[in-house]
């Protein structure tokens, strides 16, 4: 049986190699631990100039989280592993944030969720023509987290919102525009600038590998995406989108209310917090009070029956319409956890 994750150092660099391909490289809490053991082994050893994280097989870098033993644990009314699970995953993720070499992530097909988490807070985050990187949590009862929260908040004017709200699939130029990812490099050249990163640990070679990004098409909507989703709550930008009536505003509702109601407008609602305070350690601590909550409160075990367990895709909400969930729903996901706090 071949192992999740292969981590090693090759010559100048350290190496971390998701290797779940048949499962889309989800991460499983084992492989969090093997990270962050790996993060703090290497962080003063001088024979690891920088890192290299990258995934076996061609669909995914990391599709995200391996949630099935959430549900599993949850749905017998064990809440203790997926806080768990979340808690260490947030600190190897703020480890991920602050490593002080350069991590060079190459992130090909469906880098989601818990992927994010991996390779989008690299110092040089690598795309190709095969990458769609998104933030879909809310399609499944919770909220984007592992510091995806902070990624989103520091998009380009209001992009956030809509990419948290609508769970939006972002390709290699649209990645680039959101500030998701750095540079495109077409993946047939990935191999061999690996094997020059290793031989020499000169990360200034991704940059002379670069090349021009794609067109993103989210460029094209920048504006409408600004006007719409200004607003400071759910319920303002569903009045806005909902006078504009345009198509693109019509798409973007749409979108929304497949998720979550209560998981959009706490994902609003965490893009916003995430923006004033802009740290990795707060971005994560706000999301941690809805993940906490997110079994015995929220949506999140609905929704992993929905799309993972029976995957019959018709989730029975805690509400029924975006429109039926109040501020004070949100206030209360995202209120203190007193000494449940996560500690990083």
């Amino acid at each position: 049986m071949p192992e999740d994750i292969q981590i090693r150092i090759e010559g100048r660099a350290g190496r971390i190699t998701l290797n779940r391909a048949q499962a889309l490289n989800a991460l499983t809490y084992d492989m969090c631990l093997q990270i962050e053991a790996a993060l703090d082994a290497w962080r003063d050893k001088d024979a690891v100039a920088l890192l290299i994280l990258d995934a076996t097989g061609d669909k995914a870098f990391c599709a995200g989280g391996d949630i099935a033993e959430m549900y599993a644990t949850g749905t017998a009314g064990d809440f203790a592993y997926g806080r768990k699970f979340w808690a260490d995953e947030y600190r190897m993720n703020a480890k991920l944030f602050h490593f002080p070499k350069p991590v060079v992530s190459f992130l090909q097909g469906f880098t989601m969720g818990g992927g994010v988490g991996v390779g989008c807070h690299a110092s040089h985050r690598i795309v190709g023509d095969t990458s769609k990187i998104a933030m879909p949590e809310v399609g499944i009862g919770l909220v984007p987290d592992v510091g995806g929260s902070l990624l989103l908040a520091q998009a380009p004017g209001r992009l956030g919102e809509y990419l948290g709200a609508t769970a939006a699939r972002m390709g290699p130029g649209d990645a680039i525009l959101a500030e998701f990812a750095d540079y495109y490099i077409p993946e047939a050249e990935w191999t061999a600038l690996k094997t020059r990163l290793i031989e020499t640990g000169d990360f200034e070679l991704v940059d002379h590998a670069a090349r021009p990004a794609p067109e993103a098409a989210l460029a094209a909507h920048l504006a409408e995406i600004e006007d719409i989703f200004s607003g400071e709550s759910l319920r303002d930008i569903l009045n806005r989108m909902r006078h504009l009536g345009t198509d693109f505003a019509k798409a973007a509702e749409a979108a929304m209310a497949t998720g979550a109601p209560l998981s959009v407008a706490c994902a609003i609602e965490l893009v916003h917090r995430a923006r004033a305070l802009d740290t990795i350690e707060y971005a994560l601590g706000q999301e941690y009070r809805f993940t906490w909550r997110a079994m015995e409160q929220g949506d999140f075990l609905e929704g992993i029956r929905a799309a993972i367990i029976d995957k019959d895709r018709s989730p029975t909400w805690r509400h029924a319409r975006l429109d039926d969930v109040t501020t004070q729903e949100v206030s209360a996901m995202l209120m203190p956890l007193g000494r449940d706090a996560l500690k990083l």
